[in-house]
């Protein structure tokens, strides 16, 4: 028989559990298995295990939680360095991350392109025709991929594209701002693959192949075994974003520009226009030669930035141009980018590839088809784990040459298969510096359920489309394990 007290007592707790919702609950409930799998990890030291529950909580929470993204990494990072699983400086140096810079200067000349009112001219040379909300979409998606082949950086892409994807959202709803939010970065990253120049990651697999093996995949054959599975790839984004965003019953008629506006497509620049297009036209050459110059891309965006706002011969003012940047997402960024650096750091990540390759070691005697679909698997999953693209490829491309030497493979196909693999990082905000451009921007965002959404149906997806370009138009232009 229950007491008087026991009741009192069950009566508290079930007042405790319903004081707090059951999503939190389960928040609460995927804490606790990630903690109780991770302690059981035995080949993980106690910094690398408090950095990747780290990790996977700030995952988790960024996906099911609406509590601000820049909070929940600031936070993740201060439990590190309380739980003396790394330093303090863990922390300060964050604000040095490359991606940091790249993003203030990102925004500054991106501001430059607005004010100036390129950004108005660019809009309405795709509105000015169009009366379609669908021929909209295919004008950005088809500018967006033809920009791959001249600028060799998908941030750099995503911050040429910012301020008129914002231009364009005006025209739009505030649930198809979403959709271009997404739109944008996700097709200038399946764009990637279209060309070797698209990506670092490319060219650090291909230098890595031509020292392990003598052998080579020129610019050409890139080109031709890269650009129709890119344009295959861009089709599926689009249409599958498109379905999964897009607002029913909306009307897809859309008013042509406004006199004035179409006057704005159609006069000659003024001269600040023509210092944005120079500036512009400069930093694409100074982002394609980085390897003569020696200077990274966000230096050369932060030297963009400064002229820009130079005193009487810039474009925008200081003032105007320190407003710009959203300094909420730059701290998100540079938190978030330190907790995934942490996890290489600590040794997390070469644990994971440990694992990884353990299981392709086993593979040994699998047939073509199985092998393929292995590497498609492990090397497109790999952004859930390795936030930097280029990381990617610096852990995974030696493990898997080494791997193709040992089941005697042809190391060049096995390559270029995991580096177009790996183009795929869609997942997650922080798998992608041009996710995190537009992720809680501000005025066209999104957040990152969406994200998970079509990743859930693109991933498959995209794997699939790796297995049967290689089964048919990739064996029929020469390329074989």
């Amino acid at each position: 028989m229950i007491t008087r007290a026991e009741k009192h007592k069950h009566h508290q707790v079930a007042r405790l559990i319903n004081r707090f919702p059951k999503k939190t609950w389960a928040i609460v409930g995927i804490h606790v298995l990630f903690l109780m799998t991770i302690v059981l990890i035995k080949n993980l030291n106690y910094d690398a295990k408090i950095s990747l529950f780290a990790f996977l909580s700030a995952m988790t929470l960024w996906i099911f939680t609406k509590i601000p993204a820049g909070f929940i990494a600031i936070s993740l990072l201060v439990f590190i360095v309380l739980m003396k699983a790394g330093s303090q400086e863990l922390l300060y140096h964050s604000l040095a991350e490359e991606v940091v810079w790249l993003m203030v200067g990102s925004f500054i000349i991106g501001e430059a392109v607005k004010q100036s009112g390129l950004a108005d001219r660019l809009t309405q040379s795709i509105l000015r025709k169009s009366t379609n909300k669908n021929s909209v979409l295919f004008g950005v998606t088809s500018v967006l991929f033809a920009s791959a082949f001249f600028i060799p950086s998908t941030s750099g892409r995503a911050a040429l594209s910012m301020p008129i994807i914002k231009q364009l959202g005006r025209k739009f709803s505030s649930e198809e701002q979403s959709m271009l939010a997404v739109l944008a970065p996700i097709v200038i990253l399946m764009s990637t693959s279209a060309t070797l120049i698209g990506a670092g990651s490319h060219l650090i697999g291909i230098g890595l192949l031509e020292s392990t093996s003598g052998q080579t995949i020129s610019y050409i054959q890139w080109f031709i075994w890269g650009v129709p599975f890119a344009v295959v790839a861009t089709i599926f984004t689009a249409v599958i974003i498109k379905w999964l965003m897009w607002p029913k019953n909306v009307p897809k008629h859309m008013e042509n520009a406004l006199p004035e506006e179409a006057v704005v497509a159609k006069k000659a620049m003024n001269a600040k226009e023509k210092k944005t297009v120079i500036l512009i036209t400069l930093l694409i050459i100074g982002w394609m030669t980085e390897s003569i110059h020696g200077y990274d891309i966000a230096f050369v965006t932060m030297i963009g930035a400064v002229l820009v706002m130079l005193p009487t011969f810039g474009v925008i003012s200081w003032k105007n141009g320190m407003k710009s940047v959203s300094w909420n997402l730059v701290i998100f960024v540079a938190a978030a980018t330190a907790l995934g650096k942490v996890l290489v750091d600590t040794g997390a990540v070469g644990w994971i590839e440990k694992e990884l390759l353990s299981v392709l070691g086993l593979v040994g005697n699998a047939n073509e088809w199985m092998i393929v679909l292995i590497i498609a698997i492990v090397t497109t999953t790999s952004h859930l784990y390795i936030t930097s693209h280029t990381t990617r490829a610096v852990v995974f491309i030696p493990g898997l040459l080494l791997f193709s030497e040992t089941i005697g493979v042809n190391p060049a196909t096995v390559v270029f298969l995991s580096l177009i693999g790996m183009n795929y990082c869609v997942t997650f905000p922080v798998s992608s510096k041009a996710l995190l451009l537009f992720f809680e921007e501000g005025e066209v965002s999104f957040d990152a359920k969406h994200l998970l959404k079509i990743s859930a149906v693109l991933m498959p997806l995209y794997i699939v489309t790796i297995v049967v370009f290689y089964f048919t138009f990739w064996k029929w232009t020469g390329m074989g394990l």
